[in-house]
C-alpha cells in the first residue's frame, strides 16, 4: 500500500520528528561539541564570508536563518563549547533603552542587527558570564520557526526568549531557546517601566522577559523580570493575572502576592483600560520553571500541552495595544 502525503504535511512531519530528537537527544551532535560542555562564546554572521570566516575559528552554526521568511540578509547564530568561563544569561533589545541597564551590568554586545536588511526593529544581542548563585550555564542553544515546536520546548525544560528574532519584519515567528546545566525554578518575579532601576536588576541576577506588556498600546515600556533557582522549594508555583477589582480581592484572599506594577501602565489614560498585575505564590504546587510571553495569538492552541500553561488574561486588557499572553511551564 502507498501512502501519498501533501508537501504541507511532510513539513510538519519532520518538524515534528526534529522537534522529538531535539528534545530526546539534544541538538545534533559534532566533534566539536565534544570539546566542551558549556557554550562559552557567541557570534552572529551577515553574509557567506562572515560564515566561513566563523567556521574556521571553530565556531558552530544554528543552521536557521534569523531573518526566515522577511527577505533580509541570511543571518545566522554561532556558538562555541568550551570547559570555562559559560555564559550564563542572554537578553535581546529591540530599541536603545533597553541596553543602558545591560551596559552599566557588564553584558557583552553582539554588534550586528538580527533584523539587518529588513524594516523590522533594529534587535540585538547581549550575553553575560554570571557566577552568582542565581546563574546557571547554559549547554545548549535552539532556534525555533514553528508555534507547534514551542510548547514541547517548554515542556522539557527549554527557556524561551521572549522577542521574536524577526520582530516587525513580518516574516516568520523565529524565538531563540537555552538549556541549562541543571534545572532551574523561578524563585522571584516582578515587573517594571520605562527601564527604571534596570542595572540594579541585571546586577542581582534578573532576566528580563524582552517583550514589552505594552506592546500597541502607546503607554510605558513595561518588561517582566524573574530569577532563578535550582532548589525547586524555593520556587514560585503559581501565576495570576488580574484585570478588575474582584481579581485582586480574590487573588488577595487566596494568599497570592502581587508585582506592584502594572504591566499596562501609562496605557489606560483616556482609553478606559484595565489595570493588570501579575500575582504569584509559593505553595505545595509544582514549581515554576520557564517563564514568557506570547505575541503570536495564532500560537495559543498550539500551546496545549502537558506541563504548559497560558493565562488567557490579555495583558493589554482594556486598550488598543497588540494581545499578549503570559506562559509559564511547572514540573
Amino acid at each position: 500500500m502507498c501512502l501519498w502525503f501533501k508537501e504541507e504535511e511532510m513539513e510538519t512531519m519532520k518538524t515534528l520528528l526534529k522537534v522529538y530528537l531535539l528534545l530526546l537527544i539534544g541538538p545534533p551532535f559534532t566533534l566539536e561539541q565534544s570539546v566542551g560542555q558549556y557554550i562559552t562564546e557567541l557570534q552572529v554572521s551577515l553574509d557567506e564570508a562572515e560564515e566561513t570566516y566563523l567556521s574556521s575559528q571553530g565556531f558552530i552554526k544554528i543552521d536557521v536563518e534569523l531573518n526566515k521568511g522577511a527577505e533580509g540578509k541570511y543571518i545566522y547564530l554561532w556558538y562555541k563549547k568550551g570547559s570555562s568561563s559559560p555564559i550564563t544569561r542572554i537578553q535581546l533589545t529591540f530599541n536603545h533603552g533597553m541596553s543602558r541597564g545591560l551596559i552599566t551590568a557588564g553584558y557583552q554586545k553582539i554588534n550586528k542587527n538580527l533584523n539587518a536588511g529588513t524594516s523590522g526593529d533594529y534587535i540585538y544581542l547581549w550575553y553575560y558570564r554570571g557566577n552568582s548563585e542565581y546563574d546557571v550555564p547554559i549547554v545548549n542553544l535552539h532556534v525555533s520557526i514553528e508555534a507547534r515546536e514551542e510548547a514541547q520546548m517548554f515542556a522539557f525544560g527549554w527557556e524561551r526568549l521572549a522577542c521574536d528574532l524577526n520582530r516587525k519584519a513580518r516574516g516568520k515567528w523565529i524565538y531563540l531557546w537555552v538549556k541549562r546545566e541543571r534545572p532551574t525554578y523561578i524563585c522571584d518575579i516582578t515587573a517594571n517601566a520605562d527601564y527604571d532601576g534596570d542595572a540594579d536588576y541585571f546586577q542581582n541576577g534578573y532576566i528580563r522577559v524582552d517583550e514589552d506588556t505594552n506592546r500597541g498600546a502607546g503607554g510605558s515600556f513595561v518588561f517582566i523580570w524573574y530569577r532563578q533557582t535550582t532548589n525547586s522549594q524555593r520556587a514560585i508555583t503559581e501565576l495570576k493575572i488580574s484585570t478588575d477589582d474582584i481579581d485582586e480581592i480574590l487573588f488577595q484572599y487566596m494568599g497570592f502576592t502581587r508585582v506592584t506594577t502594572d504591566v499596562c501602565e501609562g496605557s489606560h489614560k483616556g482609553a478606559g483600560g484595565s489595570y493588570v498585575y501579575l500575582w504569584y505564590k509559593k505553595d505545595s504546587g509544582l514549581p515554576i520553571r520557564a517563564v514568557s510571553v506570547i505575541v503570536n495569538t495564532a500560537a495559543v492552541e498550539q500551546y496545549r500541552y502537558p506541563r504548559v500553561f497560558i493565562r488567557q488574561n490579555n495583558l493589554n486588557s482594556g486598550n488598543k495595544g497588540n494581545t499578549l499572553y503570559l506562559t509559564f511551564s511547572s514540573f
